[in-house]
Formats: structure tokens, C-alpha cells, sequence
């Protein structure tokens, strides 16, 4: 029996307000991005911080892993001092989702960054970031507006991961970001710019992609789609057999 393979999304950890309750400390993650994983195939498991050291146990149980966007990784984890826009209120997440992509990039675990989850990917294999895109583009197109997502054009390199997903000379993507690669990490290379020259994609070995827009904000699903077929392409029998999937180990066996 096929399962849909379980795809790990890292998430926030914020204090909320709803219903009777007010400012209480929770992990969520906007829908948007567990509707993106279920519509391409996989079944989406959220990820709140937890100890490093836990990580390879977590991954171990998954089949690939997405992280999420959100605030900026502290730029101490790249040797800078954060500049005066720069949100530095992100600890537990910042610990935790770089041990979640130093697990998966050991294991070989197809994964895929989102905005920040591809900053954080680029500084994890020892890159660093612009710490304020406007500084350094004449014309900001990246940033949005206050809840609102922007868009702007991006362009696939050919022969690359992405350019394979992506063909197309270029598309509009959603954004909201206001940070970008600066020196790209060991390992990795571009898969998309935009037009101002700021770096929208990066990949490594195997199935190891970062694009800085946000693709789960709109109606294009190939680039999750296709983190689903590596995951499924990838997982193994022993690892069926050591989540049992709820049937006993002898249907398990029998399968």
C-alpha cells in the first residue's frame, strides 16, 4: 500500500489572540502552507521548535521537510552585527531550524526553503545575507506592503534544478521580504534572479532548493509538486516499516 509522504513545515513561535484567549504563546504557521503540501500530494506535519538534538530523530520520521517563511535569522549566525530594521526576536526558531536543515542536508532529505527558510539555508552552508535589500536596490520591488504580499518578476537559470521546474524564460511571483543572499553559501549555487540582479532561488545536491518568494501565496504548484516526488522517489522500505503506519508490523510485512 502507497502512503503521501509526510512532509515536515517548520513553524512560528508567537504569542496569538483568539476567541477568550489573549496573548497566549503558541507554534502555527499560516494555512497557506499546509493547503500548498496537501494539494501537491503530501500530507503535511508541523514542526514547532524544539532541541537540536532532537532533529535527525524528527527527520527520521518524515519524508521531506519545507521551512517556512518569516522574521530574519540573527545575523550573529553569520558573523554581523543586525542592522536597525533587522527582527532578531526569533531564538527558538533560529536554533531549531538550523539544526533541522544540517539534519536533512547530512541525511540527503529532499527539502525545500521558503523566503527565510532559504536565507536560513544559505547562512546554515555558511553564506550571509543583506541585511536591508533597499540599501542596495535602486527600485524595491521585494518588500510588499504591510500584509500584503507584492510580486515581481523572476528568472529561472537554465540547466539548473529550478530551470527544469520553472522553463519559462520568466514569471511573476508573490513576495514579502526584505532580506536577500549576499555571498552565497559552500555548495550551493543560483537558480533565479530578479531583474535588479538579487538572488531568488538557490539549490545544492539532490533535491536541496530555496526560493526567497513565496510560492505557496499563489496557484503554482510545481515546485512543491515536485519536492513531493523526490520524497516519495526517496523514501524507503525500512523507514515504512519503522513508522508501522498504524497497520502492525505484520501487515506492514505483508504489504
Amino acid at each position: 500500500m502507497d502512503r503521501r509522504p509526510f512532509v515536515g513545515v517548520s513553524t512560528y513561535l508567537v504569542d496569538a489572540s483568539w476567541s477568550d484567549w489573549r496573548d497566549r504563546r503558541v507554534a502555527l504557521v499560516p494555512e497557506r502552507y499546509t493547503s500548498y503540501v496537501k494539494d501537491s500530494g503530501g500530507i503535511a506535519v508541523l514542526l514547532p521548535p524544539d532541541a537540536p538534538e532532537r532533529a535527525p530523530e524528527v527527520l527520521a520520521r518524515l519524508d521531506a521537510l519545507v521551512v517556512a517563511g518569516g522574521p530574519d535569522i540573527d545575523p550573529a549566525y553569520y558573523g554581523q552585527q543586525p542592522h536597525p530594521l533587522t527582527d532578531v526576536d526569533t531564538v527558538e526558531r533560529d536554533v531549531w531550524e538550523c539544526a533541522l536543515l544540517r539534519a536533512a542536508l547530512a541525511a540527503g532529505m529532499p527539502l525545500l526553503g521558503i523566503c527565510r527558510g532559504m536565507q536560513v539555508l544559505n547562512v546554515v552552508c555558511g553564506g550571509t545575507l543583506v541585511q536591508h535589500l533597499p540599501d542596495v536596490v535602486e527600485v524595491d520591488v521585494h518588500t510588499g506592503s504591510p500584509g500584503k504580499y507584492g510580486t515581481h518578476v523572476v528568472r529561472p537559470v537554465p540547466g539548473t534544478l529550478l530551470g527544469g521546474l520553472l522553463p519559462e524564460p520568466e514569471l511573476t511571483v508573490p513576495t514579502f521580504h526584505h532580506q536577500a543572499v549576499d555571498r552565497l553559501g559552500t555548495g550551493l549555487r543560483v537558480g533565479a534572479h530578479a531583474p535588479d540582479g538579487t538572488v531568488e532561488a538557490v539549490e545544492g545536491p539532490g533535491f536541496t532548493l530555496g526560493v526567497q518568494w513565496h510560492p505557496e501565496q499563489g496557484d503554482d504548484l510545481r515546485v512543491m509538486q515536485a519536492l513531493v516526488r523526490a520524497a516519495t522517489a526517496a523514501r524507503t522500505p525500512e523507514l515504512d516499516l519503522d513508522l508501522g503506519l498504524g497497520l502492525g508490523l505484520e501487515a506492514v510485512e505483508a504489504r
